[in-house]
């Protein structure tokens, strides 16, 4: 078994490229070297520096390498076309110059996660799914060739590509050969799904993990009290691996029975925090996986 391990700005509480609530950048470098991480995702287009001179300066002096960033946008949208190609290109020419492997695609959100108020249809007719399948491929298909890197889609909760059924289908609807996997323990484990499972079933099209666990104390709290989807994570809906609804132990034993060999990418959602909570949380994790024996 192989396991790089990385964390990401979401376990800082990082979800924009500006704003008064998250903690300086630099701030962020210093906390997930000294957390002993040695990978890090990018975050939001813009919370780093995108100059890769400067931005890869940043990183070699804190000893931290890139797995890669994410790309979120309304795949099924023809609307969208345009900002998803100005975002791919803008984050892939920032991954491939900081010497890392992975564009994360993820479905944009179907209802505004502080109102609640519907952006677009909870689910998706023939038309638009074959949309979405046809943008996830290309995505994909221009990554490799013209980047040489690898498209790892990402199902999220609020989209349409959230629960169970629905990564099945989009598994089976897209090219073997092309379109991996990301496979997010929490947001799997907060529609419904089993990661466990789902990691033993189709771990041939899973190279690259997000971990964390739901608090289903406070899911059943925020559910009944109807609250949307971001205040819930100010609530700490996402928690600590080992202090949620995820078996680690057993999804370990999957990695090891497997013989695992990829990336596994802390991301805890806390936006907003308090700017002291995410060095401690960052440092315990990394300890707990080197226990448990991911990394």
């Amino acid at each position: 078994m192989d396991v790089k391990i990385g964390s990401a700005p979401d376990s800082w509480g990082i979800w924009f490229p500006e704003d008064d609530k998250q903690l300086p950048c630099d701030r962020f470098l210093d906390e997930i070297a000294e957390a002993g991480y040695e990978y890090t995702e990018l975050g939001p287009y813009g919370y780093l520096p995108t100059d890769v001179g400067k931005l890869k300066d940043e990183l070699q002096k804190r000893n931290l390498k890139v797995s890669g960033t994410f790309v979120m946008a309304h795949l099924e949208d023809p609307a969208c076309a345009a900002e998803i190609e100005r975002q791919l290109h803008g984050a892939a020419k920032l991954v491939v110059g900081t010497g890392g492997n992975y564009i994360v695609l993820i479905d944009d959100t179907y209802s505004n996660l502080w109102t609640g108020e519907m952006l677009a249809p909870k689910e998706l007719d023939e038309d638009g799914w074959k949309r979405l399948v046809d943008k996830v491929n290309e995505v994909t298909r221009v990554t490799k060739e013209e980047y040489g890197l690898q498209t790892v889609f990402h199902p999220h909760a609020e989209t349409h590509v959230e629960y169970e059924h629905q990564i099945e289908r989009l598994i089976n609807d897209t090219d073997p050969s092309n379109v991996l996997f990301c496979l997010d323990t929490g947001h799997h484990a907060y529609r419904g799904g089993d990661p466990v499972s789902f990691m033993r079933k189709h771990h041939q099209r899973i190279p690259y993990l997000h971990l964390k666990s739901v608090d289903r104390d406070k899911q059943k709290s925020v559910e009944s009290e109807g609250i949307t989807f971001a205040p819930a994570v100010g609530k700490g809906v996402f928690c600590e691996p080992w202090n949620g609804a995820v078996d680690f132990d057993a999804f370990r034993d999957v990695l090891q029975e497997i013989n695992y060999s990829g990336f596994a990418v802390v991301e805890q959602d806390m936006y907003p925090c308090d700017f002291d909570k995410p060095l401690p949380v960052a440092r315990k994790t990394r300890e707990y996986l080197r226990e448990l024996g991911i990394g």
